[in-house]
């Protein structure tokens, strides 16, 4: 045994490794990215590890493998269950052979996500097991019990841990290392393996019987525990038992019930916690989920017990818990004085706001900013996606009208250009968004005869969610070089009529670039392609000389946060420069160049 200090996206990683993982698959997305890196880290033998291009790509990988009797995990973030749901749904009709656990790491608040969505309501749709973690050591724990739950009952299973568990810290004792499992291969056999209606049918109907005897033996799951006595009692799961258990150290007349396994609902687990209790708070994150599952119980059974949470608006019913609000909801509850363990802050200044922003220097200002420049005073559309370049929604650039989801701004184009065709519309992918999501929507364009202008921002990695690698950069997670995929060889095989490169960082061949493209009928590409300033380090800043008469043209126009005022006076913070040289460019009087004599 040894004992590590890791994060809980670490924690889950090395539980998967511990069990005898064969196969990894996944798409980054933040709060779960880091999985996949520490599995990378700390494999041994032959374990394969993948970013795959997307989630749907990752599950149905995994799925195979799973058939053949390996295990597979697979990982992804609230919204790529979507993208994966399609193979996921089946999944749970066919089901597995090797256990296969999908983590799906849910944002609450949200944090870094388009929605906030609640796996365990997804997990309960497609009728599949659900293990919800409330710590970095219980996610090291269970995700090893999800592969032999999905093992034992041939079923995948999700695992949801929230942004808080991911990356809260945790030292874990770790067993020594465990060699990748043993599985005997692909047993061909066309009447499991091949879905068809009358085999889904009977399946269906195995699920259904299979579900409850789940939620039997759930109710003696070790992860779902009851503490304390008393009429009432609090039903929680997932890091808001986290919270709830801190303020609740002090009162033992009151039950605290854990709900590891939420889904299938372990029924007599609850009724064991419910004899003599006559009001039932549920703290939860996102869906009322316990909440429902408790009132169906309580209908079920006739229990005369009064169920408080999220539909009787004693919860929130959205956002993240945390341990203040769980504190008032819980002295709400109690009928006590809510802790005050804080200092006094009344007399604080209030923290100025801070928005996210683009990097200084970074490329997509530049492609963004070259677009504007060359479509000034026409009717245009600005389809945004995914990815760091959705921040080009802020001002001064305002160049993004929409942000829907992964891929979405290609097609999204296609339906301004049929709703108003004397505009001229353009949408805006990231490189590792292309892969994923988006040549489907250039597919479309061409077959369906749109006007468009596609513009690729290839900073040449995923920057959004931590640098790492796609088809386009020419490295997998296995460490092996390997050929990059060439996003102009592809948008040439789809039969894109214009295909224009450029470095956005040289203003004036960008401008004609996207000019030359705005004359053309049909469906048009510009690869705007420059690394993402994190992984290419700048060697000199810019400098301001003495010539500067104060316009503040180069604040005005970009909005690149290393353009500053300063007793007055336009400067550039030298710690945040990285000589990108857009803003000596568009300087009317050519006073910011790379040396203070510019």
């Amino acid at each position: 045994m040894r004992k590590e200090y890791v994060m809980g996206n670490g924690a889950i990683a090395l539980g998967a490794l511990t069990a005898g993982v064969n196969l990894v698959s996944g798409y980054p997305g933040t709060p779960s990215s880091e999985i996949i890196e520490t599995i990378s880290k700390y494999r041994q033998g032959d374990v394969h590890v993948e970013w795959s291009v997307n989630e749907k790509a990752a599950m149905e990988v995994a799925a195979s493998a799973s058939y053949s009797g390996a295990r597979t995990l697979v990982t992804m973030k609230q919204v790529g269950l979507n993208v994966a749901s399609d193979p996921l749904m089946s999944l749970a009709y066919v089901g597995v052979k090797g256990g296969m656990v999908i983590v799906s790491a849910d944002d609450p608040g949200p944090i870094s996500s388009q929605t906030e969505q609640d796996t365990r309501m997804f997990a309960s749709f497609c009728r599949i097991p659900v293990f919800d973690p409330s710590s970095p050591e219980e996610a090291f724990t269970m995700i090893r019990d999800a592969f032999d739950y999905s093992e034992k009952y041939s079923t995948p299973v999700l695992f949801r841990p929230t942004t808080r568990v991911c990356h809260a810290y945790a030292s874990i004792e770790i067993p020594e290392a465990t060699s990748p499992r043993q599985y005997e291969g692909f047993q061909k056999d066309s009447k499991k393996w091949v879905i068809f209606p009358r085999l889904s049918f009977l399946n269906h109907a195995m699920i259904e019987k299979r579900n409850p005897e789940i939620g039997t033996e759930f109710s003696s799951y070790a992860g779902n525990t009851v503490t304390g006595s008393g009429k009432k009692a609090v039903f929680t799961g997932g890091i808001s038992y986290s919270y709830t258990k801190e303020y609740l150290k002090n009162y033992p007349d009151i039950r605290l019930c854990k709900v590891s396994t939420p889904y299938p609902f372990p029924e007599q687990f609850a009724l064991t916690c419910l004899e003599g209790v006559e009001e039932v708070l549920c703290i939860e994150e996102l869906s009322p989920f316990l909440e429902s599952e408790l009132l169906k119980l309580a209908g079920k059974h006739q229990l005369p017990i009064k169920i408080y949470g999220k539909m009787t608006g004693h919860v929130s019913s959205s956002g993240e818990n945390s341990a203040d609000s769980v504190a008032e909801i819980l002295s709400a509850f109690l009928g006590t004085a809510p802790k005050d363990d804080s200092a006094d802050l009344s007399d604080a200044p209030t923290l100025p706001m801070r928005p996210p922003v683009l990097c200084a220097g970074c490329p997509h200002r530049a492609s963004f900013y070259a677009v504007k420049k060359a479509m000034e005073g026409q009717k245009s559309y600005f389809c945004g996606d995914i990815g760091c370049y959705t921040l080009g929604n802020a001002m001064p650039l305002d160049m993004v009208d929409t942000c829907l989801c992964m891929g979405a701004g290609i097609t999204m184009a296609q339906g301004f250009h049929w709703t108003d065709k004397e505009s001229t519309c353009f949408a805006f992918v990231g490189d590792s968004t292309f892969f994923a999501s988006g040549m489907t929507g250039v597919v479309n364009a061409i077959y369906n005869e749109a006007d468009m202008i596609l513009c690729v921002l290839d900073n040449s990695t995923t920057a959004m969610t931590g640098h790492q690698p796609h088809p386009g950069t020419g490295k997998n997670m296995m460490g092996h070089i390997v050929a990059k995929i060439s996003i102009e060889k592809i948008l040439e095989g789809m039969g894109v009529s214009k295909i224009i490169t450029v470095d956005p960082l040289d203003l004036d061949k960008s401008v004609k670039a996207v000019k030359e493209c705005a004359a053309i009928k049909g469906v048009k590409a510009i690869i705007f392609k420059s690394p993402c300033i994190a992984i290419s380090k700048p060697e000199a800043q810019m400098q301001i000389s003495d010539k500067c008469i104060q316009c503040k043209k180069c604040i005005r126009e970009i909005g690149c946060p290393a353009l500053i005022t300063a007793n007055g006076k336009v400067c550039i913070d030298q710690s945040l420069c990285t000589g990108c040289g857009l803003c000596s460019q568009i300087c009317p009087v050519n006073a910011i160049g790379g040396d203070c004599h510019a």
